[in-house]
């Protein structure tokens, strides 16, 4: 771990870091917002007050504090989106790479498909579908993100089934399911790890999209996306309600971005410097 570390570059440290620091700042977020997200003093409305280091919001909730926990649901939400796209993707991508032929065929065309649909337009068709809700943004997420991730994996998967330790264990009578956990998976998970460091700020952006138009989380949920949802009727006269948590949302956009490049370099030097 150590030596992995010493070989990041300054950027990546500190991206890496600031991840770190976001992740706590989810985990301890009972413990870092001074008030209740959901408590509310019209009475404060809009107002910069003693307590509330942001100020409140048009419904005199403590900004700092829906921003703090914001951030959980937030990288939840992108965690368990991504967490079941890999599962998707990574399993048909497998299976497709390995046995080939008409098995590979037929899924890669059920991956054309969902390829061929915008994929904000696709999760916003599955959230007026099913409605409001975490379960259903991680899930449209989820559906719009797995077709990529197979894609690749099958890539990766087609290369690694004809090297000599694959036929070696092929000749020693190993079963295709213990080849694919234990020769082939392990060798993906560089290029795995990879797709979710890049995916998170891919299913980060989709949420905030989601909740903008209000087919997200509930809006009275704090996440960083209704947020600036609520707050674009006051960009004029208030713009701190939208600006922070959209910079917030840019912010982690942008060092999952840097991790992700950060990773490709080091588990592939041969791309190095080359784009995805």
């Amino acid at each position: 771990m150590r030596a992995l570390w010493q070989r990041f570059t300054l950027i990546g440290r500190l991206s890496l870091l600031a991840l770190l620091v976001l992740f706590l700042v989810a985990l301890l977020a009972p413990m870092i917002a001074p008030h209740d997200p959901t408590e509310t003093n019209l009475h404060l409305r809009l107002a910069q007050s003693p307590g509330y280091p942001l100020g409140c919001d048009q419904d005199g909730q403590c900004l700092f504090s829906r921003l703090v926990y914001g951030t959980r649901l937030t990288l939840l939400i992108g965690f368990l989106a991504r967490g079941l796209a890999l599962l998707v993707g990574v399993g048909i991508g497998l299976a497709a790479g390995f046995w080939g032929g008409w098995i590979d065929w037929l899924l890669m065309r059920v991956v054309d498909v969902f390829l061929a649909f915008p994929s904000l337009l696709l999760a916003i068709a599955i959230s007026m579908v099913l409605g409001q809700g975490v379960a259903t943004v991680i899930l449209a997420i989820a559906v719009v993100g797995w077709a990529e991730t197979a894609r690749i994996v099958r890539g990766a998967a087609l290369e690694i089934r004809g090297a000599e330790f694959v036929m070696a264990a092929r000749a020693l009578g190993a079963s295709d399911l213990r080849i694919m956990l234990t020769h082939i998976l392990p060798n993906c998970l560089p290029l795995i790890t990879v797709i979710f460091a890049m995916g998170m700020a891919t299913a980060i952006l989709s949420e905030a999209s989601l909740s903008f138009l209000g087919l997200g989380v509930d809006l009275s949920q704090p996440t960083w996306g209704s947020m600036v949802s609520l707050g674009r009727d006051y960009l004029i006269p208030h713009p701190r309600l939208s600006l922070y948590p959209g910079l917030c949302i840019g912010l982690v956009v942008i060092l999952f971005n840097v991790l992700g490049d950060e990773l490709r370099d080091l588990l592939d030097p041969g791309r190095k410097g080359q784009m995805t």
